[in-house]
């Protein structure tokens, strides 16, 4: 046995779904989340000896999920991760590190015709989905990240991609003009969390990036590129929000190709027509990845 390391472990409860009403008042309020929870203990024994007398059983850390919920209410991903890790590593010694991931799934008011916001009845609204993750260790600082999945757009026009490398395995040629649409992945860390209010951050993050994608209203803004366009967002979030210490983002290139009607010998569907037809093609795809940091990290307590 002296001859194997356990490198890394964790258990936990994934998939823990709960929907928090909070009716105080006439004007009600919903989140809805699903939340994982992963303990790392202090010893091997688990592993090694089959020795269970320290596991926290994982039905009863989704039991811990719905309890607290009920207890303190939930108000935002971020913040009810943090409590419930803190909770895992206050109530039990021997938990040396608690992750939580939580995804939430997004709901609007609806308005009615004079645009005012319902009281209680909502919408499912998934143009994207917001997700969070709080790690803590003994030291009982929280190390919180928060981030965006599936934020999917398109615009048609005010996006080239030219003048990239010409060799003998290159078929694509320069375009001035083409259709840009992407899924926005995107992950960023805070450096500290005192004070900081999670949903406002959110908000700015994700503005923030379509208002780098689309631009003004009347003019849109132009993109050499999928990679600038993407410097360009996280540039933004770290200016805004101080306590944003990095910042991922994947955007993977959408493809629209024009669709080739010079095989058809129909007076009316060549040149302009009534308008481009494109032919949406998935796989394969253009990736792109990065992060963007500042140059002095600040302390997170």
């Amino acid at each position: 046995m002296a001859n194997y390391k356990i490198i890394s472990k964790e258990y936990g409860k994934a998939g823990v779904k709960l929907l928090f009403a909070s009716k105080e008042g006439q004007k009600h309020s919903i989140q809805e989340m699903e939340v994982e929870t992963l303990l790392t203990l202090n010893s091997e024994k688990d592993y090694r000896e089959g020795d269970n007398s320290d596991i926290i059983a994982t039905d009863s850390q989704k039991n811990t999920v719905y309890i607290l919920a009920k207890q303190y209410g939930v108000e935002n991903p971020e913040k009810f991760g943090i409590l419930l890790a803190r909770h895992f590593i206050d109530k039990y010694p021997w938990v040396v590190r608690a992750k939580i991931n939580l995804v939430q799934h997004p709901w609007s008011r609806i308005q009615d015709e004079q645009g005012n916001l319902h009281n209680h009845a909502f919408v499912s609204t998934p143009s994207s989905k917001r997700v969070a993750q709080v790690i803590m260790d003994r030291s009982r600082v929280p190390r919180v990240s928060a981030g965006i999945r599936g934020l999917t757009v398109i615009k048609t026009t005010q996006s080239a991609f030219v003048n990239f490398v010409r060799d003998e395995y290159r078929s694509l040629p320069d375009m001035e003009d083409r259709i840009f649409s992407t899924i926005v992945t995107a992950d960023w860390t805070y450096s500290n969390v005192r004070g900081l209010k999670f949903c406002q951050a959110y908000r700015t993050v994700e503005k923030g990036i379509l208002d780098i994608f689309a631009g003004p209203a009347k003019t849109g803004i132009y993109s050499p590129s999928v990679q600038n366009t993407q410097f360009l967002a996280q540039k933004f979030v770290l200016e805004e929000i101080p306590q944003v210490e990095e910042i991922t983002m994947s955007m993977p290139n959408r493809h629209y190709f024009p669709v080739d009607f010079t095989k058809f010998p129909i007076k009316a569907v060549q040149g302009e027509g009534a308008g481009q037809v494109m032919l949406p093609v998935d796989k394969p795809s253009g990736m792109i990845t990065s992060t963007l940091c500042r140059n002095q990290i600040r302390s997170r307590l």
